[in-house]
């Protein structure tokens, strides 16, 4: 999988998807795993915006994320189960 130049920013997290991850049973470890064995990256639905798909406890994940240019930073807006 080629990855965007983005791929190694730091990663920041909005208040959303803090919650989002609560709910969901999600910890920033988990997050992490997934992005890192990301199976593929496109862009989003809104401009500026990609998603990432990975895995956890073997199923599938999306993970949506906005780089901030200016800022060299990769911020993290939600993360959920990939609809089967």
């Amino acid at each position: 999988m080629d990855r965007p130049e983005w791929w190694e920013w730091e990663l920041a997290y909005t208040e959303h998807v803090e919650a989002r991850m609560l709910e969901r049973g999600v910890s920033e470890v988990d997050l992490r795993t997934m992005f890192q064995a990301a199976t593929s990256v496109a862009p989003g639905s809104r401009r500026g915006r990609w998603t990432i798909q990975g895995r956890l406890a073997g199923r599938p994940w999306v993970i949506v994320v906005e780089p901030e240019l200016d800022e060299h930073r990769l911020y993290v807006v939600t993360v959920h189960p990939k609809d089967t």
